[in-house]
C-alpha cells in the first residue's frame, strides 16, 4: 500500500463548454490505453502474488512474517455515570474485538457504537471467566468505544483482544487493571461534616509498601511514592457521592469513610496484600453507626428513581395496547398519558442502564452485612427479609430494618 506519484506538463483538468465535444489526439488516446494496460498488469501481478503467498503458507516449511500494527488505548473513569470508558483506536481497520475478564463487570450502551456485540456463556467457577463478549465491527472501523461498570470489592483484569483487518490473521492484547475501588475518584477536598468510620493500619512495613498497597486498591495514585513522610489523598465514590480520607506514613495507615462497605474492602484488601509480603499488621476500627443511615439516606434518591422507572417501563406495552383498542389516550389520567408521550426515552434511558437496580441494592445488602461484620455477627440468612423490603420499598421501612436486625 503506498502513493503513486508523478509529474506531468500536461494540464491536469480538460474542460469544454455545452453542446462541445472533448476530443482526444492520437497521443492522448495512445497513454490511456497504455496507462490501462499498466494498471490490468498490477491487478494481475497482484493476484499472482497473492495465490503464491496462500500456497507457500500452507506448506510446513513456510515462514511467516506478523504484520505489526499499534493500538492507542485509553481506559478512564466517567465522574457523569460512574462507568469506565474504553477508546480502542487502530492504524488500520478493526475486524473484530474480544473483551474477557475474571471479574464481574456490566457493559453499557454507547450511542457512537456501531458494531454487533455478541455474548459467549462462560463458566465463572471453573476458570475466572465471567464475561466473554465480542465486538464485530463494520468494513472501516478504525475506532471503537465501550462503556463498562465494575463493582467495588470484586478486583481482577479486564482484557481486549484486537485483530484489524489484515493479512495474515494477528492480534494483539491489552490489559486493564479493575481495582477494588474502581468507583473511587481523587478529590481536592471532602466534607468534613459527615459521619465516619475509621480504619487504622500499624506494622513493621515501609511508607512505600504502604503507598503500594494504596495504589492496588484505587486509582488515580501515582506510581511512586510522594515525597515526604506522610501523605493524605482523599477520593470520591462516583457512583454513591460517599467519600474516603486516606492518610499513611511508615509503619501507619489510617482510612475514614462514611460508607462501611468501603472501610471492609480496604481491611479485607490490605490484609491479604501485607499477608503476602508476610508482614504483620495490627488492624483496628471505630464504626460510626449514624453513617449506615447516613449512606442509605445518600442511595435513597438514586433507588427511588430507578424503581419508578422500571415500573414506568412495565406500563408501556399495556398503555400502547389500551390506546390501540381505544383509538385514544383521553381516557388516561395524566401521569399515564406523560408516560406515552416519553415512552422511546424511558426505555432508551432503561436500555442504557441495566441491572442498575440490581447493583443498587448489591450495595445495600453489602452495606447490611458489613455493618454487622464489624460487630462478628452474621446476617446472610437474614438477606432474603432485606430483599422482601427493598421490593416493596419504604425509606423508614429499610433503615427500621437495619436498626433493628
Amino acid at each position: 500500500a503506498g502513493w503513486v506519484s508523478g509529474l506531468t506538463t500536461e494540464p491536469a483538468h480538460r474542460e469544454s463548454g455545452p453542446g462541445e465535444e472533448l476530443r482526444l489526439s492520437q497521443e492522448m488516446q495512445s497513454k490511456i490505453s497504455s496507462l490501462r494496460g499498466e494498471l490490468e498488469h498490477l491487478q494481475l501481478q497482484v493476484l499472482q502474488e497473492r495465490e503464491k503467498y496462500q500456497q507457500s503458507s500452507q506448506s510446513s516449511k513456510a515462514k511467516s512474517a506478523v504484520p505489526s500494527f499499534s493500538i492507542n488505548d485509553k481506559f478512564t473513569l466517567n465522574k457523569d455515570d460512574a462507568s469506565y470508558s474504553l477508546i480502542l483506536e487502530v492504524q488500520t481497520a478493526i475486524d473484530n474485538v474480544l473483551i474477557q475478564s475474571d471479574v464481574p463487570i456490566d457493559l453499557l450502551d454507547v450511542d457512537k457504537n456501531s458494531a454487533v456485540v455478541s455474548f459467549s456463556s462462560c463458566d465463572s467457577e471453573s476458570n475466572d471467566n465471567f464475561l466473554l463478549a465480542t465486538y464485530r465491527c463494520q468494513a472501516n472501523t478504525t475506532r471503537l468505544e465501550l462503556k463498562i461498570r465494575s463493582i467495588e470489592g470484586q478486583y481482577g483484569t479486564l482484557q481486549a483482544y484486537v485483530t484489524p483487518r489484515i493479512q495474515p490473521k494477528t492480534c494483539q492484547v491489552r490489559q486493564y487493571l479493575i481495582k477494588p475501588l474502581s468507583l473511587h475518584q481523587r478529590s481536592h477536598c471532602i466534607d468534613q461534616d459527615r459521619p465516619v468510620n475509621t480504619l487504622t493500619l500499624t506494622g513493621q512495613f515501609s511508607f512505600a509498601e504502604v503507598h503500594s498497597w494504596v495504589a492496588f486498591c484505587l486509582p488515580e495514585v501515582p506510581e511512586k511514592p510522594p515525597a515526604g513522610e506522610c501523605v493524605t489523598f482523599y477520593f470520591q465514590n462516583t457512583f454513591l457521592d460517599t467519600q474516603l480520607e486516606s492518610t499513611y506514613r511508615k509503619g501507619e495507615g489510617v482510612f475514614k469513610s462514611d460508607n462501611i462497605s468501603t472501610i471492609s474492602i480496604l481491611k479485607d484488601v490490605l490484609s491479604k496484600e501485607a499477608t503476602k509480603k508476610k508482614i504483620n499488621l495490627n488492624i483496628s476500627y471505630e464504626i460510626n453507626e449514624v453513617s449506615v443511615k447516613h449512606t442509605l439516606e445518600l442511595i435513597h434518591p438514586k433507588l427511588e428513581y430507578q424503581l419508578l422507572l422500571a415500573k414506568k417501563v412495565q406500563l408501556i406495552d399495556a398503555l400502547k395496547e389500551l390506546q390501540v383498542h381505544e383509538g385514544n389516550t383521553d381516557f388516561l389520567i395524566p401521569e399515564y398519558r406523560r408516560i406515552l408521550e416519553e415512552a422511546d426515552h424511558l426505555q432508551e434511558e432503561y436500555k442504557k442502564q441495566p441491572a442498575h437496580l440490581e447493583r443498587l441494592y448489591g450495595m445495600i445488602t453489602d452495606l447490611f452485612i458489613d455493618k454487622f461484620k464489624f460487630k462478628g455477627a452474621n446476617v446472610k440468612t437474614k438477606v432474603p427479609l432485606l430483599l422482601e423490603i427493598l421490593d416493596s420499598y419504604d425509606q423508614n421501612a429499610l433503615i427500621a430494618f437495619f436498626d433493628a436486625a
